[in-house]
């Protein structure tokens, strides 16, 4: 059993880029889909499928490299909020990630969103993780 599932996330994600996979599977849940969506939207993976099967079904990604250096879009993946320590925070207090380069997950009331989505709709919450 896992007791951070969107820990679990990230470091299966960060794990298959460092081995250089191409396709990474991972269990499903309705946030891990909202955070492939995210990073879809902001061009840190190719693709990606969910798949159901008699179970909680699977989230196949496909990952996202530079053809000429070889190197992954991602470059870091930073749990911020963590099961023994809740990190919230209001829109004001939202920090830029790398400079404005990177993007941090929020859950809101509204959903998961980025930090610039939930700025402009003035909702604030958990700042999940980093991404850059």
């Amino acid at each position: 059993m896992v007791t951070d599932p969107i820990a679990d996330f990230l470091t299966r994600l960060r794990n298959a880029q460092m081995a250089g996979h191409r396709i990474v599977e991972i269990p499903a849940s309705n946030l891990k889909k909202r955070i492939t969506e995210i990073l879809y939207d902001k061009g840190y993976i190719l693709k990606y499928k969910f798949e159901e099967d008699n179970k909680q079904g699977l989230i196949k990604i496909a990952l996202k490299y530079d053809p000429s250096t070889k190197q992954p879009a991602i470059q870091s993946l930073e749990r911020v909020s963590r099961p023994g320590l809740r990190q919230y925070a209001k829109p004001a207090d939202f920090t830029r990630v790398k400079n404005g380069l990177g993007v941090a997950i929020i859950s809101t009331s509204k959903g998961v969103m980025t930090d610039k989505e939930a700025k402009s709709q003035n909702v604030g919450g958990e700042v999940l993780c980093y991404i850059y």
